[in-house]
């Protein structure tokens, strides 16, 4: 059973983390503002489907975190992959476009190379195992 006054203070720390206002988090979230008043204010105790949106629309709090108060927030792994250079989902070209086509083009003469094929790469697409990925285009 979660302490609801303490489950209380880490929702209100996240909302604070965030900078949001109490119905703005309530829209990220796609739940009611009446929903976030009432859990803020002891009234009501959230429902598996309000923690579990939170956790969804915010990958910083750990779900042990928000009931128990145990683990961290934000999460060390998100503080970890955020101190690294990660690219950035969407269609980006990551490189000097000097290198972009230097690498499309030993690619696509190792694929002449290996294949009596005249076909042309173009695009190239890396997807990363966050879920981002990077369009490279000929």
């Amino acid at each position: 059973m979660i302490n609801n006054e303490e489950f209380t203070k880490r929702l209100k720390k996240v909302i604070d983390y965030y900078g949001e206002s109490a119905s703005s988090f309530a829209e990220k979230i796609d739940v009611q503002r009446s929903s976030i008043s009432h859990i803020l204010s002891g009234r009501n105790k959230p429902s598996l489907e309000f923690v579990l949106k939170v956790l969804s629309s915010f990958p910083e709090v750990e779900l042990y975190w928000l009931m128990n108060g145990k683990g961290n927030f934000p999460s060390e792994k998100i503080q970890d992959q955020n101190t690294e250079e990660k690219p950035k989902p969407g269609n980006q070209n990551l490189f000097p476009e000097t290198k972009t086509k230097k690498i499309i083009t030993e690619i696509s003469e190792t694929k002449s190379n290996t294949s009596n094929s005249k076909k042309e790469i173009d695009r190239i697409i890396i997807f990363y195992k966050d879920g981002s990925f990077s369009n490279f285009e000929n």
